[in-house]
């Protein structure tokens, strides 16, 4: 059984940062991919960034030199640095774990970019 539990969400201003963390926990084959999606009101999911075990990042090219992902994989852990956070970004930040192309989902965390 594999889970995935979110942190580090919020309320922040336009310009501001946030940092989410993912843990992944259960029994999990050590090369994957894991990443972040985000979903706005009313809109898809879509993928903001992924890191494949052994690689560097990839990122939508709306988050492209804002976010950085960050992988612990000793720890099983995923990181999204936000700078520069835009009203845009405003959405549910859910972390991403495929193996295999099986995928996994954590339960969401929200970022709210306000004045």
């Amino acid at each position: 059984q594999v889970q995935l539990v979110e942190s580090g969400g919020g309320l922040v201003q336009p310009g501001g940062s946030l940092r989410l963390s993912c843990a992944a926990s259960g029994s999990i084959f050590k090369m994957n991919t894991m990443g972040w999606y985000r979903q706005a009101p009313g809109k898809q999911r879509e993928l903001v960034a992924r890191m494949y075990t052994l690689s560097t990042g990839y990122y939508s090219d709306s988050v492209k030199g804002r976010f950085t992902i960050s992988r612990d994989n000793a720890k099983n852990t995923v990181y999204l640095q936000m700078n520069s956070l835009k009203p845009e970004d405003t959405a549910v930040y859910y972390c991403n774990l495929n193996v295999g192309g099986f995928d996994y989902w954590g339960q969401g965390t929200q970022v709210t970019v306000s004045s």
